[in-house]
């Protein structure tokens, strides 16, 4: 079954009521060098220089990176902010299923 963008946003409101999640570039690169992140979740229109901080120290740290195609701000309402969000880290899921659709999408491409 392929993980729709649908399925992902219904993931990560879930995970956001549900577990325990970080949102700024700024905490999300530290925890991707600290590799303390599970998932991090990049806007379309992130910043290049954050996108490729980002995707450095996720990659030596193991954690996978979802880019979503919605810009900062629908990520930030996505997510129920009321402000843009280019970046997120997601420490725990709880009752979200957003890491087996992650796996999904990686397994496609």
């Amino acid at each position: 079954m392929l993980a729709s963008l649908t399925d992902i946003i219904n993931a990560l409101q879930t995970c956001v009521r549900t577990g325990q999640v970080v949102i700024g570039s700024r905490k999300t690169i530290k925890l991707a060098m600290h590799g303390k992140a599970k998932l991090i979740v990049l806007a379309s229109n992130a910043p290049p220089e954050i996108k490729r901080d980002i995707k450095y120290y996720a990659k030596l740290s193991k954690i996978p990176v979802l880019e979503i195609p919605s810009t900062n701000i629908e990520l930030g309402t996505i997510v129920g902010k009321p402000f843009g969000v280019s970046s997120m880290a997601i420490i725990n899921p709880g009752q979200s299923n957003i890491l087996d659709l992650v796996k999904e999408v990686e397994k496609i491409e």
